[in-house]
Formats: C-alpha cells, structure tokens, sequence
C-alpha cells in the first residue's frame, strides 16, 4: 500500500453462486501525486461492478440494483480523489476544485453548488439554487442513483470522459441532465412554475431544451448534448445514448402523448429527428441525420430520410458500444428478419 493519496482498491471476492462482493475503497493518506490514476482507470471495471455497466444488459441491471446500498460510494471517493490530483497539478485551479468538490462531504452536494454556480442569474441566485437543488437530491433515492449511473454511463461511454469529475465539472450533457432530473422532481411535486423557470435556464445556459415533465431513465449518455430536444410527454429508457442536435418532438399542436418513446439500450446518432407519438425499440439505433415518422423494431438499425429499417443486430445494445458504423453484424439477419416484418408491417417503409 503506497501513501501517495491516491485511491487503494481491494479486489472484492466471490462467494459463490454468482454474487460478486462490493469492492472496498480508502483513501491513503498523503499529498497524492496522481500517478496512479492510469491503474486506477484500468482496474475500475474489476473493482466496482455495481457502477460498471460494459456491453452487457446483465450488469447494468446489477449496476442498478446495488448502487444505492452498496457499503461505500466509489464514485464519490474518485472525483475527490482526482480533484486533489488535478488541484496539485493545475494550482491556478485549486480555489475552484475545494469550493466545487473538496470541500463537500457527497456528491449530491458537491452536484448542487456546480449546477447552482452555472445555473444563477439576476433572479435565481446561487445561494437559492444551492438550498433548492440540495433539498432535491439529499431527498431523493431515485436521483442519488441516477446521477451516479449517469457519471457511469459518460465515463465508460465517451471516451473524452477519462475522469468521473470530468463529466461533474466540465461536461454539459451530464449538467444539463442532471438539472432536468432536478426539475422533473419540482415539477412532479407541484412546483410547475420554478421547473420552467429552470428549464428556461438549462436551455440558455447549456442549449439543452429538455421539458420537465418527459420521463428519462437512468445511465444516461448526453454526448455534447448542444441542440437536443426533448418534448413533454416524450419517454427515454435507461441505458440510452444521445448525439448532439437530436430531437424526439410532436408533430403538430395537439394536446396529450404526442412524442416519442425510445427503449432501453438504443442509441440515436447526431441530428436525428424522431417525430410523433411512435417507439423506437429496445437496442434499436437511429443513424445520424435520420427523420423518423413510424415504429423502429428492436434491434434494428434505421437510416434515412424518411427512415428505413436497413438490418438488424442480435448482439450488444448499441447504447452500450457507441458503435455508429453499419458492421457487417447489422445485416446478418436483414435477409430473414426485413422480410418477415415487411409482411406483418411492423418494419418502417
């Protein structure tokens, strides 16, 4: 065990039966040097298996399953951790690394005074954003999870993401998501008014225009997240990944569910517009600069404008790899499976 300060992991042990046991993390004392994070990003994986969710379904049900109860709080511990790295590193830094991480005691606090600091204006000051959003999150199970298989699902999945602070301090795809998380709880409370109010500054301050009342899962990618667009009845499942410039909108000026419904593990690629109170299937993935109008299959892959179903895929979620490129896996079964749904309609034409 060194003394740089640096997080020292402890490999959790099987029990049997499949169970993996929560891995352990402590903080070494020291000034800490940061030369370890490189093992560190490289051994995560083995060391928390409740917060990784790799390729697999399976483990990102575990991920959620055990990562409010779980005995400790690595993700917490990580972004401390490399906060006081980057502090040594980057003195100019330092002053504003302690007020925005080392000098809270949980993530939900450390994520209130970020947002709060990037979200105030002339009428919503900080000091109010601060007490509101704290009062939301140290408040809620729902969110202590979500904003942590969130910070996940940036780090495994971007690869621009190499630290968990990153994602807290820097990315607006994980700010603005979590600040509509925070207004979606305000608006599910009865506080409509003070939701819109911070969606209008979400949506100046991050250019993302996120309603309040859409529903969105958990493990969630905002990549960039400049010019997304999600409207008020719209559903998105966990696991998902979006592009920049993507729009899951209406179709007109009715009233009631008229937006889309995107399932768990897709991922919809840059400047896609999905239109209409349709579903986009599980594990589905919708190629950049698409225009979908109709029902995506699970599994499918839809190009286009209109969209078209172009081929299918029986592996991994495409959430999960990030993988935009028409492989040959997508076409193995288009063959079989595009003429079969064409028969039955349920294919997009």
């Amino acid at each position: 065990m060194t003394s740089c300060g640096c997080l020292v992991l402890e490999k959790p042990e099987d029990h049997g039966g499949g169970a993996v046991a929560r891995g352990t993390v402590k903080v070494a004392p020291g000034s800490g040097c940061g030369s370890c994070a490189g093992e560190w990003r490289s051994r995560s994986e083995a060391i928390f298996p409740i917060y990784v969710m790799g390729n697999s379904r399976a483990s990102s049900v575990a991920a959620a399953r055990g990562i409010v109860d779980s005995a400790g709080d690595p993700i917490w511990e990580a972004v401390q951790s490399e906060a006081k790295s980057e502090a040594e590193k980057e003195p100019i830094l330092s002053s504003f690394l302690y007020a925005s991480v080392l000098s809270h005691d949980c993530l939900e606090r450390a994520l209130s005074f970020t947002l709060a600091n990037r979200l105030e204006d002339p009428t919503l000051l900080a000091t109010q954003l601060i007490d509101i959003f704290n009062d939301v999150m140290m408040n809620n199970k729902d969110i202590c999870r979500s904003i942590r298989l969130d910070a996940q699902a940036f780090k495994d999945r971007d690869p621009a993401c190499a630290q968990y602070s990153w994602a807290l301090l820097y990315l607006k795809g994980y700010q603005s998501l979590q600040s509509y998380r925070i207004a979606h709880v305000l608006w599910n409370q009865g506080r409509r008014v003070l939701a819109l109010a911070l969606q209008s500054r979400i949506s100046e301050v991050f250019a993302v225009d996120i309603h309040p009342a859409a529903k969105i899962g958990e493990g969630i990618l905002l990549d960039h997240g400049t010019g997304l667009v999600i409207g008020e009845t719209a559903v998105v499942g966990n696991w998902v990944s979006l592009m920049q410039g993507v729009t899951l909108g209406g179709t007109g000026k009715e009233h009631g569910d008229r937006h889309p419904k995107i399932g768990q593990g897709a991922l919809i690629g840059a400047g896609a517009t999905i239109l209409g109170n349709i579903n986009v299937g599980e594990g589905a993935m919708i190629a950049a600069g698409s225009l979908v109008l109709k029902d995506v299959p699970p599994h499918s892959m839809a190009v286009g404008n209109p969209a078209k179903v172009v081929g299918y895929t029986e592996k991994e979620d495409p959430s999960l790899t990030m993988k935009h490129d028409a492989r040959r896996d997508y076409f193995e079964h288009v063959a079989i499976r595009y003429s079969d749904d064409t028969a039955n309609g349920s294919v997009v034409k």
